[in-house]
């Protein structure tokens, strides 16, 4: 894998070259383990044009999160504890640096102001999105640690589903899937896991309560898994101890045909929004057009929540290796709702189409 960090790494180089800086600092966590294989927590990546160093508050030896580090890149400890953003600029200048570009997104204003302390005369620049538009496409060992992660979560799942739920509190189901990724493998939870019941089911954004478990309910559960920093992500949902009403069936159905049209639109060149627009428009055909999500889905990687956006003002297209989450839903205040959500990587049709990486059955069970 070093070779594989070099040439990130090599890429960068060249991409601030072209913006007109010899010096860049890396400090948003998922780049910095994007390009150093490891990411200790408050390090950062200072590259110039022929040296390059993973500057550290304290000893990363024996920190799980390093078991991937690239070894050939060199690390400095700083000895006295200080801020490594602040020393990797007093380390530019010492290397001849006239400019350094640096991730303004991910630097607080008190950091910036440190940094010109030490270095007045350093020009400092902004590096804006290009370690994240270098994530953008994956290499087939992510997609592998992706893939991984995705068994993990169908995994927990499933053994859940095999458990008796009636008189459960969400909280505690959240919990138990939590713990089964650990057992499976999992670094945790690729996220807070999200366990909705009755009138919050389907909701995006709901934290479990100790509401428990009622036969006739909706259950809706939203969890990912990660594994060597890659996080996925699963969305299902069921219906507890009954066949469901009619309206749950109505409900389920379009959310299922949503969610299909949006994984068929997946394709190399397609652009961001049309995948949205395929989902949205058979729901709203159905007359749901209250209760809607506000996004169709997004990427995944080394955080849960990346670039591209499937939204109804998303820009850009869709490109080959690209893996992306499709989760259209519907939530009405009062009854509930239905979600599902798979975690795809974009392949052309001569490849077979999008590579669905989530498995676990999207029939609506009755449990």
């Amino acid at each position: 894998m070093s070779e594989v960090y070099a040439a990130r790494r090599d890429r960068l180089r060249e991409a601030c070259a072209a913006a007109g800086s010899a010096a860049a600092l890396v400090s948003r966590t998922a780049n910095v383990r994007y390009l150093a294989g490891a990411a200790p927590a408050g390090a950062v990546l200072l590259l110039g044009t022929d040296t390059e160093v993973l500057l550290c508050s304290t000893s990363p030896l024996g920190r799980p999160d390093t078991a991937s580090a690239d070894e050939g890149l060199r690390t400095q400890v700083l000895s006295s504890g200080g801020d490594p953003a602040v020393a990797a600029a007093d380390l530019a200048c010492a290397w001849g640096a006239e400019s350094l570009a640096l991730e303004e997104h991910d630097l607080t204003v008190a950091r910036h102001r440190a940094m010109r302390s030490v270095a007045p005369k350093l020009l400092l620049v902004d590096l804006g999105g290009s370690v994240e538009r270098l994530r953008f496409v994956k290499d087939e060992e992510e997609i592998s640690c992706l893939r991984i992660a995705a068994e993990i979560a169908d995994q927990a799942l499933g053994e859940l589903l095999e458990s008796i739920l009636v008189g459960r509190t969400e909280r505690h189901l959240a919990l138990e899937l939590e713990r089964r990724l650990v057992d499976h493998g999992a670094e945790g939870p690729a996220f807070p896991t999200s366990v909705a019941t009755g009138p919050n089911a389907g909701h995006p954004t709901h934290a479990p309560t100790d509401r428990r478990v009622e036969e006739g309910d909706f259950l809706t559960v939203c969890m990912g898994a990660a594994y060597r920093g890659y996080r996925c992500e699963i969305g299902r949902t069921f219906v507890i101890g009954t066949s469901p009403a009619d309206w749950q069936v109505e409900m389920y159905d379009m959310v299922f045909a949503a969610q299909r049209a949006g994984r068929e639109a997946l394709a190399p060149g397609t652009p961001c929004r049309e995948v949205d627009r395929a989902a949205r428009e058979v729901l709203g055909s159905a007359g749901f057009t209250q209760g809607l999500m506000p996004l169709t889905g997004h990427g995944v990687g080394l955080e849960i929540d990346e670039d591209p956006r499937l939204a109804p003002s998303a820009m850009g297209k869709l490109d080959t290796c690209v893996p992306v989450t499709v989760e259209p839903g519907v939530h009405l205040p009062g009854r509930g709702g239905v979600r599902i959500d798979d975690t795809l990587v974009v392949r052309p049709e001569a490849d077979g189409g999008p590579e669905l990486l989530t498995i676990t059955t999207k029939e609506l069970l009755a449990l």
